[in-house]
């Protein structure tokens, strides 16, 4: 059975990007076939406005964020489609990542970051501290967009070739380590 990789668009803007490099990049991995994509964005999903009502620890979510926290605890791996909005990562993302805890633990993360000229890297490095504190993974291998604009023809293609060789990259080593951690989980309970 193949892992499950959850793609997670985190702009929620109405005017974005976000979709044409999540589009790009999930029929990459489709067509590599190495896991089974499940498409997450963030501007169709259904989170409490307020984490108030639960502790996310707690693993006791409202009706509103349990099927988030099902789709989240179901993946083995992730990729977070971010831009960069001055220097940092999007509140959607924020609070998305917030709102659930445990279903993020122990499993690889890869981000695709996209921007202006530093192609979302500031927002890439932020959110490496967040995975931390949530025990994810954060791989080595990215795929950055800078000037995004122009990375995509009028049918949503990439104009530079070596966008789809860090893809593959990053599905490599995705790959590894979702096989990896998922064995460990199943085999070695984490002693923390």
């Amino acid at each position: 059975m193949k892992p499950t990789l959850a793609v997670i668009v985190a702009s929620t803007r109405n005017e974005r990007i976000g979709t044409t490099v999540a589009d790009w990049f999930v029929a990459r991995a489709t067509a590599d076939d190495r896991f089974d994509v499940d498409l997450i964005d963030l501007r169709e999903t259904t989170l409490d406005e307020r984490i108030s009502d639960h502790h996310p620890r707690s693993g006791v979510y409202s009706p509103e964020v349990t099927a988030f926290a099902e789709r989240i605890a179901a993946a083995d791996a992730f990729v977070i489609i971010t831009p960069e909005y001055n220097h940092g990562y999007p509140s959607s993302l924020k609070h998305a990542l917030d709102s659930v805890s445990k279903e993020w633990n122990l499993k690889p993360v890869a981000i695709v970051s996209y921007g202006g000229i530093s192609g979302g890297l500031r927002a890439a490095e932020q959110l490496k501290a967040v995975f931390g504190e949530l025990r994810m993974h954060d791989i080595r291998e990215a795929v950055v967009l800078p000037m995004v604009f122009g990375k995509f023809d009028d049918e949503g293609n990439p104009t530079d070739p070596t966008m789809n060789d860090a893809a593959t990259n990053v599905l490599t080593e995705l790959e590894w380590w979702a096989q990896a951690l998922s064995t460990a989980r199943a085999t070695t309970p984490f002693p923390l």
